[in-house]
């Protein structure tokens, strides 16, 4: 199934019913009065988190969703039947942001959650409701109102503890290969992974945390290169970044430079996310002499100042990944202990994530508001017809 992680549906609530303007009429018994029941409720559409979806590729080819409308009320005090509700599952980690006002809706991150997100139309009122002492035969009616409308835009971000991150080629997804049960396609060659992928890692019984694993990034990434930084969105909600740093490039790159550069288009896509707590993993260094390994990871943190941690790996030998994943385990467990005894931390993990949202859905929004701009003028630019073409040569240019 083809992954999307990101969907813009338009929803309508179904309309109140009708009250019913109606009289008791029976044999034999004389001023019956009135007898008109109430409208039904309009139906209201709701997203509810399955399990089972792990995308939002329904929603591209089906965008529009409207729910039942009330039914009338008719005589003898019956009411109508209510509206049909609209139920749409989407997947865990989903984001429901209004299109015309950019408020965030709700947050979905719990199997069966649900979010109305239009309310069905109030039911109108039938003429018995209006009889009194004095009005003894009332002829008002009410009708029941118009359901809310919304255009949605609904953003899925996968729900993980660590994200990887690094440049194309570096080892992510044989790292996660490694260390847990997931199964990403590996290859010797730039942008194998095109999705991102989840692994959950088992340190010891009970002991586990989710890896998630994002396409590469490139030098330029936040002004579309390769295949951009949209995939970042889905490391907003990790608490640990580990960053693969390849020690053996095809290319005969500077793993410096290319770690400078990742941290770069990070900062550029989200100052808050670039402040994130993250780990330096230098990955394959089975192809390195073992004579030159240590001096060879020295000079790189040398070159780049880094005072944090580093850990060494083979990922394709399992070399390292076992006190890797148990520190990760450790450092995961002592942040929670720490936010369970603080309700400040946890409130400002909470701070943190919403801005790291934030700035994300922003810049995101900016670059795809820059590439219609830029498509936009290219179409104003092309005047039809080349200067270059061969004068004894006819060219045809199709619409």
């Amino acid at each position: 199934m083809k992954f999307v992680d990101e969907a813009t549906i338009f929803c309508e609530a179904g309309k109140g019913g009708n009250g019913c303007l109606s009289f008791r009429r029976e044999k034999y018994i004389e001023k019956g009065g009135p007898d008109g029941g109430d409208g039904g409720d309009g139906g209201s559409v709701y997203l509810e988190v399955d399990g089972s979806v792990n995308t939002l590729i329904d929603f591209r080819y089906q965008p529009r969703y409207r729910a039942q409308t009330g039914e009338g009320g008719s005589g003898r005090d019956c009411r109508g039947a209510k509206g049909a509700d609209v139920v749409l599952k989407v997947p865990v980690g989903t984001t429901v942001i209004d299109v015309d006002t950019e408020e965030v809706l709700g947050d979905l991150t719990k199997v069966g959650q649900q979010l109305m997100v239009v309310r069905g139309g109030f039911h109108g009122l039938g003429n018995a409701r209006f009889k009194s002492s004095t009005n003894r035969a009332p002829r008002q009616t009410t009708n029941g109102s118009l359901g809310e409308e919304r255009s949605l835009r609904l953003e899925m971000k996968v729900l993980a503890d660590v994200g990887l991150l690094g440049m194309p080629n570096a080892g992510k997804s044989t790292l996660i290969r490694a260390v847990s049960s997931a199964k990403p396609k590996v290859a010797n060659y730039p942008f194998t992974t095109l999705v991102p992928n989840l692994g959950v890692v088992s340190v010891q019984p009970h002991r586990s945390f989710v890896v998630a694993d994002i396409p590469g990034l490139i030098e330029g990434a936040a002004e579309g290169a390769g295949l951009g930084i949209r995939f970042l969105r889905h490391l907003v909600r990790t608490r640990l970044l580990l960053h693969v740093v390849d020690m053996a490039p095809y290319d005969e790159t500077e793993s410096a430079e290319a770690v400078k550069a990742i941290a770069a288009e990070l900062e550029k896509f989200s100052e808050t996310l670039a402040s994130r707590e993250r780990w330096l993993v230098l990955n394959k260094l089975d192809l390195l002499p073992e004579d030159q390994r240590k001096q060879v990871c020295k000079e790189l943190q040398q070159q780049l100042g880094w005072d944090g941690p580093v850990y060494h790996i083979s990922a394709i030998k399992g070399e390292g990944t076992k006190q890797l994943c148990f520190d990760i385990m450790e450092w995961m467990e002592a942040r929670s202990a720490e936010e369970a005894e603080d309700e400040s931390l946890a409130e400002a993990e909470r701070a943190l994530r919403v801005r790291m949202d934030t700035e994300a859905r922003q810049k995101l929004q900016a670059l795809k508001a820059a590439r219609a701009k830029k498509k936009s003028d290219e179409v104003d630019d092309f005047d039809g017809f080349d200067d270059d073409d061969d004068d004894e040569a006819e060219v045809v240019y199709a619409p």
